[in-house]
């Protein structure tokens, strides 16, 4: 068996040293990019969802408009492009959620917010009987199906 020399010795510490170096900058730079990419998710949905807002505000201001997308057999009251808005807020904060961009103490918030408004509101019975849930992805109709529609629709009590 051959003898190593301290020089030898040192010289094979240091080459695990700087494996170990790039094999820890590796590491680090893989969740930097798993970051950013989730970042730049994140934003993209905020330009879309942005884009959306500024759509419903057109739609709230001149609800006709919204024949251009959903050709509607009935004259189209203000209550529905704002049921529109309101979900698409709705499948917004579930999106980041999903995203893990919420806090588990915001989500609760936006959650409850979600309840009540199914629960007192309209959008319930709009989102049933309405055909609204056409217009969302599949993640966030089952969400909306198996979480907040059903819950018993009563009426706010004075």
């Amino acid at each position: 068996m051959a003898e190593l020399g301290f020089a030898d010795l040192l010289s094979l510490v240091q080459s695990i040293g700087v494996i170990g170096a790039l094999g820890v900058t590796l590491y680090f730079s893989r969740r930097q990019m798993q970051v950013q990419k989730v970042d730049l998710e994140t934003r993209v949905l905020n330009d879309l969802d942005e884009k959306l807002h500024n759509m419903a505000a057109i739609f709230l201001d001149d609800p006709k408009l919204v024949k251009v997308i959903y050709n509607a057999p009935s004259d189209i009251g203000r209550e529905t492009p704002f049921g529109y808005y309101v979900l698409f807020m709705c499948a917004h904060a579930y999106h980041m959620r999903e995203r893990k961009i919420l806090s588990d103490n915001e989500w609760i918030g936006w959650f409850q917010w979600m309840k009540n408004a199914f629960q007192y509101g309209t959008i319930g019975k709009d989102w049933k009987d309405g055909g609204m849930e056409l217009w969302f992805d599949p993640s966030f109709r089952n969400f909306v199906n198996r979480e907040l529609i059903p819950l018993p629709v009563t009426a706010a009590k004075n």
